[in-house]
């Protein structure tokens, strides 16, 4: 077995930065020991009865047989036009992957039952998929630029995530049901060859200037997402003897993409657009290099990568309690359970972290979803470690501290989400899915965020143009960052923190950090912010020092109710969380601005509205705001003085 960590220290001299050729360098003497198309795939076929008559998807099942009394989802032209016309991009988008989705169902039902009526629903399925003008998502189509086309050009594909998901369901479907659908409907497996072929695999060679590549070291998720999904298809689909050398040209550039992205993952394994993001990022590219790994029989092992090995980590290390984790750039606080835990058991087993392995556990009773994709649902279905995995409990760290983003996470103690956690970043305003958030922090009561991150609506064109920072939720002025001089902060690498640091004992965990350079103010010469958790005191400090002449408002917002009261405000969270006390000097104006929602991407998270809570600190050059649990009696509360609002 060959270890690429042995490796990297000597390679890394001779490739020009950020791109290491760690697996690359390592690819090209195992490429002809990769195992022939149909041993390819990590995951038994149907014809291996024993496996999947022991799989358990009742539920899915059950969902299935509902979808064969509704015709099948159809995306439409207009619907798709609709991304240049009005922004809109989820109304073709939904339509498709409720027909994916349905697939996806299809497969599992015949797998296990190998039922005629089933695998003619597969058969219809992939027929659809495979006359359908395009796998592309039309919000990611470059036609518009190219042909001046708001349809997809079907003579011109372009490989996105959504091109990528398609052909990789079609490769697991044609290693789960290959033998049943030569019997079945002779011919439709070479109507899948030939889709891939001129939809993937053509464009995968003959454009190189995709820009999720990565080629100019700028390398966010699509890469491995992509990649991955190229992979399993190149593997399975590419099974002519005369397509040898198109099969090992694919791969190696494959590898060489994943390459480019392992390279520039922090060596914390920290991902900056977050938890949300992790599993379609970082565990895109540990499922890719376990399927490798799994295709060269061993011979590929990227496991010994530093990098790889503690992004295992990432998912427990945001985790606030419960369902809630803490949320960065465009991810929500509140993500769908339906997540590819096995996954991250298989990882975590792989490399040893026996606290991500507890992690993946804990949820080991949540149903595999066919909205993670197909590939992944068969996994999570003949996984024998996953599917004998007893229940665990999620480890919920101490202290987490993140150098490569600059956030901190603490708690007032580890294995319990009871009291108080808090969470702050420094980090920069050019980050993947970036909001301009230099300096916000996070309050969780029982692991339920308080003071929080309201995340993203739900995506349109504008979303990523270049009216991104007209959308509230991307603005620093709807974070917990002070707004200086009537000004935001501004977007860029260049809009950063300065000089943080972090202090982490039994006592005290502290994150401090001049975010004046987030700013675009030229008579800012400092703002100081350091966000303390007190264990012993069982509270939480935000204390900010300036040094600039004009206006100051120190901003928080809130989810749950809000009740002013002298000098702060009683807040009762959502989720049955408890009560917290909010502290301020007394001198300090006070105003709340209230935010209704009727995004269901914000509401479904936190409810109706959220409330800003905004102090005028004009006068002064420092103040401390202070969180801690409202211990009064009902009583006691009552007698609080109220301020109105």
């Amino acid at each position: 077995m060959i270890s690429l960590e042995d490796e990297s220290s000597a390679k890394a001299d001779a490739v020009d930065a950020p791109f290491r050729g760690v697996l690359a360098a390592t690819f090209g003497p195992v490429a002809e020991a990769l195992s022939a198309a149909g041993h390819a795939l990590p995951a038994p076929t149907a014809s291996d009865r024993s496996a999947w008559t022991a799989a358990s998807a009742s539920a899915l099942v059950t969902r299935a047989e509902a979808d064969r009394t509704t015709p099948w989802p159809q995306p439409l032209a207009s619907a798709a036009a609709r991304v240049h016309r009005d922004g809109d991009r989820s109304t073709w988008e939904q339509t498709a992957f409720a027909r994916q989705h349905r697939l996806s169902r299809a497969v599992i039902a015949a797998a296990i039952s190998l039922d005629d009526a089933w695998i003619d629903e597969v058969v219809d399925g992939v027929q659809l998929l495979c006359e359908q003008s395009s796998w592309c998502w039309p919000a990611h189509d470059d036609t518009f630029e190219r042909h001046g086309s708001v349809l997809a050009t079907v003579t011109d594909p372009y490989l996105d995530l959504g091109a990528g998901e398609v052909v990789g369901q079609l490769a697991w479907i044609d290693h789960v049901l290959g033998d049943q659908l030569d019997v079945r409907a002779p011919g439709i497996r070479s109507r899948i060859r030939h889709e891939a072929r001129t939809r993937i695999f053509t464009p995968f060679l003959a454009r190189r200037d995709w820009h999720w590549l990565g080629l100019d070291g700028d390398v966010r998720n699509w890469n491995p997402w992509i990649h991955g999904n190229v992979l399993v298809a190149a593997l399975r689909l590419l099974d002519d003897p005369a397509e040898v050398d198109v099969r090992t040209e694919i791969l190696s550039l494959v590898v060489e993409g994943l390459d480019r992205y392992v390279s520039v993952l922090p060596a914390d394994g920290a991902i900056d657009e977050g938890y949300a993001y992790w599993w379609n990022g970082a565990c895109r590219a540990l499922e890719a290099l376990d399927a490798l790994s799994f295709a060269t029989v061993g011979a590929l092992d990227a496991r010994e990568i530093g990098a790889l090995r503690e992004t295992v980590a990432f998912p427990h290390r945001s985790h606030l309690g419960g369902e809630w984790y803490l949320n960065l750039a465009d991810g929500q606080a509140r993500v769908s359970a339906d997540q590819p835990w096995q996954a991250l058991h298989r990882a975590a087993l792989q490399i040893g972290d026996a606290d991500a392995a507890a992690h993946a556990a804990a949820h080991r009773d949540v149903d595999p979803s066919e909205a993670a994709g197909l590939g992944r649902l068969v996994r999570a279905l003949t996984d024998t470690a996953w599917v004998s995995a007893s229940a665990a409990v999620s480890p919920l760290p101490r202290d987490v501290w993140l150098p490569s983003t600059q956030v901190l996470l603490a708690r007032e103690q580890a294995g319990s989400a009871a009291g108080l956690t808090l969470a702050i970043k420094g980090g920069h305003n050019g980050e993947h899915h970036n909001h301009n958030d230099v300096g916000s922090f996070v309050v969780a009561s029982d692991g339920v965020p308080v003071i929080i991150d309201a995340g993203r609506p739900t995506y349109t064109k504008a979303t990523f143009g270049p009216g991104r920072y007209d959308i509230w939720t991307m603005q620093s002025s709807w974070h917990n960052v002070p707004e200086i001089a009537g000004t935001a902060q501004s977007a860029g690498t260049s809009s950063a923190a300065a000089d943080a640091t972090a202090m982490l004992t039994d006592a005290v965990s502290a994150l401090s950090l001049d975010i004046a350079g987030a700013y675009p103010i030229e008579r800012l010469r400092s703002w100081r912010r350091t966000a303390t958790l007190d264990r012993g005191a069982s509270a939480i400090r935000i204390d900010d020092a300036w040094d600039v002449d004009g206006a100051v408002s120190i901003r928080m917002l809130v989810a749950g109710d809000v009740v002013l009261i002298a000098g702060g405000a009683l807040i009762t969270p959502i989720a049955g969380a408890s009560p917290l006390i909010v502290s301020w000097p007394d001198d300090i104006s006070v105003q709340l601005a209230v935010r209704e929602l009727d995004d269901p991407m914000l509401s479904d998270v936190w409810g109706t509205r959220l409330t800003r809570i905004e102090l005028d600190a004009s006068a002064r050059r420092s103040v401390t705001v202070g969180v801690e649990r409202d211990t009064a009696t009902p009583g006691e509360r009552a007698s609080l003085r109220r301020v109105k609002r």
